[in-house]
């Protein structure tokens, strides 16, 4: 059964302009032309004047630290899956291939022995080409451990190829003030997932004594004995600093960026011991010898210590 509407003629469900719209319509296009015409005139004055990003802008990524130092990027390689432009590379190691753990068991259920990153792997090398990079942000959906993320840094521009390929010390977020260099052992009495549920909020005095022992010049030690005796408060996140006229990891690297040192596998199951910071990828990415990791620089006071009860 038909309706008389339907058999007659066809009725558009738009409401359709009268007679004064009728003659307007030909005009009708300009009008944001002409609204536009009387109001004021607003020119950036970049790179003088920068206006800030929204808070959800997809800028520069940054591979962030846990509370106490150890860096949250676990060598999963999920990033790199997830990159449709094929622009990150990331190679995975075992905590238990570290020159510190020679002859300890080191598993990801306990706290002994030293530790790049909670549990078994840390990322040992990572490099995003910004030449491919195209910033959707999948790979900071794909990680697991929300180790990568993107900042606001947008002045990405380079002066060569090869100075596109950033490292990990180029990406690696410094150390706060009352972090301690990596590496060294997860807080006593927990395991990877309670770094994952934000459980660990600072150093305890157990990873200084650790640490004091085995790097008695370490440079993080004074500060991070403060936090866990409670004289400090717990440390923060840190952005990574970028100075783009002196290239990426410049800052971190003028203010006295200290190697940590690290063991990467080659194919052919022999060792490199990586034992400096600063080298840069001359090629593509996978192209460097050796994992190369920074421990970076403490400014500032921050806030809370220990682990959440």
């Amino acid at each position: 059964m038909v309706s008389e509407h339907q058999e007659g003629e066809y009725q558009p469900l738009r409401p359709q302009p009268g007679a004064i719209g009728e003659m307007f319509a030909p005009v009708a296009g300009f009008g944001v032309t002409l609204s536009s015409m009387f109001k004021p005139t607003v020119t950036e004055q970049y790179p003088r004047k920068k206006v800030p990003t929204q808070r959800r802008f997809h800028g520069r990524h940054q591979l962030n630290r846990y509370a106490d130092g150890l860096e949250k990027c676990i060598g999963c390689e999920l990033c790199a899956w997830a990159c449709p432009a094929d622009a990150i590379y990331v190679e995975g190691a075992s905590n238990a291939a570290l020159p510190q753990n020679a002859g300890l068991q080191v598993n990801a259920d306990d706290s002994k022995g030293a530790h790049m990153s909670p549990g078994e792997r840390y990322g040992a090398v990572y490099q995003i080409n910004y030449l491919r990079c195209i910033f959707c942000g999948l790979c900071i959906e794909a990680c697991p451990t929300r180790a990568l993320t993107m900042t606001n840094d947008f002045e990405l521009a380079g002066k060569t190829r090869a100075g596109m390929i950033y490292e990990k010390q180029d990406l690696l977020a410094p150390l706060s003030e009352g972090m301690l260099a990596a590496p060294h052992p997860m807080v006593e009495g927990t395991t990877d997932t309670d770094y994952y549920s934000g459980d660990v909020l600072g150093p305890t005095a157990a990873q200084v004594d650790w640490v004091r022992e085995q790097r008695p010049d370490d440079p993080t030690l004074d500060a991070a004995e403060a936090v866990s005796s409670g004289k400090a408060p717990a440390p923060t996140q840190r952005q990574h600093e970028l100075r783009p006229e002196e290239g990426p990891g410049a800052a971190e690297k003028s203010a006295g960026a200290a190697a940590v040192g690290s063991v990467r596998v080659l194919a052919d199951g022999t060792q490199v011991n990586a034992v400096e910071t600063g080298a840069r990828a001359t090629s593509e990415p996978g192209s460097t010898s050796a994992a190369d990791l920074t421990a970076g620089a403490s400014t500032g006071p921050r806030t809370g210590t220990g682990v959440r009860a």
